[in-house]
């Protein structure tokens, strides 16, 4: 708490000196600021396989999008807002939660409302705003993003060097968290595919639009918010260093580190190979509010650029839980990510079952940009595997599998439209007495930026 009063006080002092200095020139810090946005259209069809109580087709259309205002900056300061938006275009009897607030409603959000001081090489911004860091990020997959309060320092005075502190109060789960059906009356298995995928562990189905204590949010506990620090290193050739901690208070501290790195191929100019490893470590903290966790994930991946043509292949792993672990929850060995954050090699575009305790995962990518044929089309296919632990606390032991597409189309003759396909098909998804489940996805999104 004291760190939020500190960072306030801070963001007050700054804009009360500029307002001082000069106070004749706000007119203008108004008038000459600048307003963009995005119109979204989203339209999305799941048709689930297996068992015969799951044989459900759903599906969902949503038109909304978000309108952001930033003023010019007056003595380093500016200020800026964003307003977000979905609305149903269709209704279905089976709808999809996704494209939607609580009861699968449509909602608006006034999702940011900062204030930013810049000063040569170091900037503050204060207040509601999106984030994309590795464990506390947007996760925009839907209609509307997750969004943040938060207070963070940026400085870049060490060459080649990113510093940032921040401090995080609040969190607004976006659409995208609706996915997961963790309620105060779900079974363990749901709560932890919630929490080891992004989301609460308490409520994912109605805790959206709204900003609510990050402990609250993910456990059901008010805390005094997530504190972190970060280091990025970009000073040695075709290298980037990245290290990130977390320290949620009474709940658990993450550290999250990756390296990537690319080089020249001694056989030939046209092969550019590269390579990653991410490490992500757990342990709970104060009042352990989320159990006790005291987990390590660990991933690599290589891949291989052949002018507009990309192949990658990732590994992951993560420690395994006791059987006791597993009847009571499951929170133990598993990477657990309730605000958003999912940055593994190994995800698919809907199954994240490789944050679960035991699981080991693999994934194979590959995309070709068109540009060079005279068509702006990006194109990806991939296939993910995850052979999971008996006791990962979702489930019984099983092989889970994701293959799917995605279609990036921008136009020329409308700049600025995006249109893209996606499709998701995984099977063995979850599995129960009854067999298992799994789906095909298909979405369709138009994205037009003003």
């Amino acid at each position: 708490m004291k760190k939020y009063i500190v960072l306030s006080a801070v963001a007050v002092s700054f804009l009360a000196t500029a307002s001082l200095n000069a106070a004749d020139d706000l007119n203008s810090m108004f008038s000459e600021g600048k307003a963009n946005g995005q119109l979204r259209m989203f339209y999305i069809d799941r048709e689930y396989q297996g068992s015969a109580g799951t044989k459900t087709h759903r599906g969902a259309t949503a038109i909304g999008g978000h309108l952001r205002y930033e003023t010019a900056e007056l003595g380093g300061v500016s200020l800026g807002a964003a307003f977000y938006t979905t609305n149903k275009l269709d209704s279905r009897n089976t709808m999809d939660a996704t494209l939607f607030g609580k009861d699968n409603d449509n909602y608006s959000i006034l999702g940011e409302a900062y204030l930013q001081y810049k000063s040569g090489n170091t900037t503050f911004k204060g207040g509601r705003q999106k984030l994309a860091t590795p464990m506390l990020a947007d996760d925009d997959a839907r209609m509307i993003p997750n969004l943040f309060e938060a207070y963070l320092l940026t400085n870049k005075d060490i060459a080649n060097t990113t510093i940032t502190l921040g401090h995080v109060t609040k969190f607004a789960q976006g659409t995208f968290g609706r996915a997961y059906s963790a309620t105060s009356t779900a079974t363990n298995a749901n709560k932890l595919l919630s929490a080891t995928a992004g989301y609460s562990y308490v409520d994912s189905l109605n805790q959206v639009g709204s900003f609510e204590n990050v402990g609250t949010y993910a456990f059901g506990e008010k805390t005094d918010g997530i504190t972190m620090a970060s280091a990025t290193y970009t000073g040695i050739e075709n290298l980037k260093l990245q290290l990130w901690d977390y320290y949620a208070h009474d709940i658990m501290n993450i550290i999250y580190g990756e390296a990537n790195y690319s080089w020249k191929c001694l056989l030939t100019d046209a092969l550019k190979p590269y390579a990653g490893v991410q490490i992500i470590k757990e342990d709970s903290v104060g009042d352990e509010f989320g159990g006790k966790i005291d987990s390590t994930y660990a991933a690599a991946k290589i891949g291989v650029k052949v002018q507009n043509f990309d192949l990658s292949f990732a590994y992951s792993k993560i420690g395994e839980n006791s059987a006791a672990e597993a009847v009571d929850g499951g929170v133990a060995n598993a990477i657990i990510s309730p605000w958003g954050g999912m940055p593994a090699y190994t995800q698919g575009m809907v199954t994240r079952h490789m944050f679960m305790a035991g699981t080991e995962a693999a994934k194979a990518a590959a995309s070709y940009n068109f540009k060079e044929m005279g068509a702006n089309l990006t194109t990806v296919a991939y296939y993910t595997e995850f052979d999971m632990d008996a006791s990962s606390g979702y489930g019984v032991e099983r092989t889970a599998s994701e293959a799917g597409f995605d279609a990036i189309y921008n136009p020329e003759v409308v700049k600025n439209l995006q249109l893209r396909l996606r499709g998701n098909f995984p099977r063995g998804f979850a599995e129960s007495a009854a067999g298992k489940t799994g789906w095909n996805e298909y979405r369709f999104i138009a994205n037009y930026n003003f």
